[in-house]
């Protein structure tokens, strides 16, 4: 799961970073992917190098994976014009996919890793 995370956070990086450059955006909202993709990438690394302290760093990390799914639910806010500012709700649509995604897969990988634990 670790390197799934780090990939995690290498894409919502590049996200914001690529949306914030297309769009010349001077809002610091457009960089909120990559803001919560820096501490994932950040931690899922300590999670490989310090397997001490994995299980802490990934429930982190998996809690910043829930944030961007709640943050990705403000999509629904603006249901009735969808994609009026199109960079912005592609951005929380973005948000709401792959933070369900990737909180789905990491409980699945704490369920997996505690029954085979027992």
């Amino acid at each position: 799961m670790e390197k799934i995370s780090i990939s995690y956070g290498i894409f919502l990086i590049i996200w914001g970073l690529w949306i914030t450059n297309m769009t010349g955006s001077d809002s610091l909202t457009s960089l909120i992917p990559s803001i919560l993709g820096l501490p994932i990438l950040i931690l899922s690394f300590l999670a490989i190098f310090i397997p001490s302290k994995k299980k802490l760093l990934m429930h982190i990390v998996v809690t910043l994976g829930l944030i961007i799914f709640l943050g990705g639910l403000d999509f629904f806010r603006n249901i009735a014009n969808p994609f009026e500012n199109l960079w912005a709700d592609a951005s929380k649509l973005m948000m709401l996919i792959t933070g369900s995604l990737f909180t789905y897969l990491c409980i699945q990988s704490f369920i997996f890793i505690r029954k085979n634990k027992q």
